[in-house]
């Protein structure tokens, strides 16, 4: 089993950076994709990005040129650079770790408000 927590949310102004962290526990051994996802009250969770273990990187429209997914695999710890924040980017924002066997963990989740 492994645990995630993510870390780094908080209040943020629009326009504005925030990077968050997520860092991974137990089973790790055999995580490949690991991702952001994130979740208005409402609406169904929606991808961010994601990143394989080689460090390949996959973006959802919304983001492309405004956050930057990275991956420390030394300190099991995946990264979610964001800029340019919008309002309606305001959300509970999701760690996904997948691992070679399609068994999927989530974190809990660290909201991030962007508002003035």
């Amino acid at each position: 089993q492994v645990q995630l927590v993510e870390s780094g949310g908080g209040l943020v102004q629009p326009g504005k950076s925030l990077r968050l962290s997520c860092a991974a526990s137990g089973s790790i051994f055999g995580i490949n994709v690991m991702g952001w996802y994130r979740q208005d009250p409402g609406k169904q969770r929606e991808l961010v990005a994601t990143i394989t273990r080689s460090g390949s990187t996959d973006y959802s429209d919304s983001v492309k040129g405004r956050f930057t997914i990275s991956r420390d695999n030394a300190k099991n710890t995946v990264y979610l650079q964001m800029s340019s924040l919008e309002p309606e980017e305001t959300a509970v924002y999701y760690c996904r770790a997948d691992n070679v066997l399609g068994v999927v963990s989530w974190g809990k989740g660290t909201l991030v408000p962007v508002s003035s």
